[in-house]
């Protein structure tokens, strides 16, 4: 089994500890809520929101990826970090284990955050997988993602 590990950085104008009370804490409301034109739904199916906890969520019709069963595997509302493990989704079954994400979130001098995010991909056997497709496509994903958080948040300042 191969393992690929990307480091990205996103940047975005929400303090760290809003942005991660979004991402890690209330994403199962938030993000249906701001992106339902890609997410159509994201539900605890199993535990109670932390460790061990399994997250599905169910994407818009006509996307890719129709849906994703996430576990959590730490939070840390004091220190801000966040990591999770994709563990089934239609894309990939044949290539990928599983993948896990570790997130930090740190704040900026304008008084913004840095999601400081480390993915590693855990490959099955021989199967091939392209690491410049999964920084380019899901980077530019996750940075989306980022900027609709950002977007809701800027728009709506006492949510």
């Amino acid at each position: 089994m191969g393992v690929i590990t990307l480091e990205n950085e996103f940047a975005v104008a929400v303090a760290p500890a809003k942005l991660f009370k979004a991402y890690c804490l209330e994403i199962d409301t938030l993000l249906p809520k701001i992106l339902p034109e890609h997410i159509k739904s994201s539900e605890i199916i199993e535990g109670n929101g932390g460790p061990g906890t399994i997250r599905k969520i169910t994407f818009a019709e006509g996307k890719d990826l129709s849906y994703a069963k996430q576990k959590i595997e730490a939070i840390d509302e004091e220190n801000l970090t966040y990591s999770f493990s994709l563990i089934e989704a239609n894309v990939w079954k044949d290539a990928v284990e599983k993948v896990t994400y570790e997130h930090k979130f740190v704040p900026t001098p304008e008084g913004g955050s840095i999601c400081k995010r480390t993915s590693t991909y855990y490959i099955k056997g021989d199967a091939e997988i392209n690491k410049d497709q999964i920084k380019d496509v899901y980077g530019k994903k996750t940075a989306g993602l980022f900027k609709a958080v950002e977007a809701y948040f800027l728009t709506n300042p006492d949510a």
